[in-house]
């Protein structure tokens, strides 16, 4: 089993919440953050004052699947929030050792 993290903007979360529905993930978990990598922030102006923004508005996924399904969900992602410009997101993968439903007690494939 593997576990999913997908860091993305925020406009791409419908888009991509689809396609992965579509490519057979079961659930995902999303949670708004915020970051920056290379992008460093940016400046904006308000009310005439110039201020920098360091931290940029993201969302990330969370999604644990079998290890069979891996490669179709990143291709899926990459292919949905690719726009080829500097801040697209990142995806990063673990090994998921052990999942447990909680209402019925399943364990590991049968809890996904």
């Amino acid at each position: 089993m593997k576990f999913i993290t997908a860091i993305l903007r925020p406009h791409q979360l419908d888009d991509v919440r689809q396609a992965l529905s579509q490519a057979g993930v079961a659930g995902i978990t999303v949670t708004e953050v915020k970051g920056f990598g290379r992008q460093k922030g940016h400046t904006e102006m308000y009310r005439g004052a110039e201020y920098k923004v360091d931290f940029l508005p993201k969302v990330k996924l969370e999604i644990a699947i079998p290890a069979s399904k891996l490669d179709t969900v990143i291709e899926t992602i990459v292919g949905v929030a690719n726009s080829g410009k500097v801040g697209d997101g990142k995806i990063f993968v673990t090994n998921l050792e052990k999942v447990v439903r909680i209402r019925t007690g399943e364990i590991d494939q049968a809890a996904l």
